[in-house]
């Protein structure tokens, strides 16, 4: 199990709307590779490019070499498996990791613009 959370243009939908613009979004239906970041928006593709710096995508173009992982010994634990959508970047992290994604995602969300839904915790919190 994962700790799941999300960035999303804030024009995308509203607070109300959120569960059924995800329930949507989260069927994955879009015809592009989910691994790309220039699918997204600017802002989002901007937010995702911090994002990794201390978060690293587990597989795709951005994922961390062998070399990289050996390297550092760290990074392994905080490797993040990313799905990116044309109004989103979502990311399943480690629980033991959660913490400290939670708080980069508020803060990258601000600096960025863009909102943050916590879809892991109960009840639903959206940062806008």
């Amino acid at each position: 199990m994962s700790y799941d959370i999300l960035a999303f243009d804030p024009e995308a939908t509203t607070d109300d709307g959120f569960e059924r613009w995800w329930d949507d979004r989260s069927q994955w239906t879009e015809g592009h590779s989910y691994a790309d970041p220039q699918v997204t928006t600017p802002a989002l593709q901007a937010f995702y490019r911090d994002l990794i710096r201390a978060f690293p995508p587990m597989n795709g173009p951005d994922a961390p070499s062998d070399e990289q992982l050996v390297e550092d010994p760290d990074l392994e634990d905080r490797l993040t498996d990313y799905s990116i959508g044309s109004d989103l970047v979502y990311a399943a992290a480690s629980w033991g990791q959660a913490e400290a994604v939670r708080g980069e995602f508020e803060r990258l969300g601000r600096l960025h613009g863009v909102a943050v839904a916590f879809v892991s915790e109960t009840p639903l919190r959206i940062q806008r």
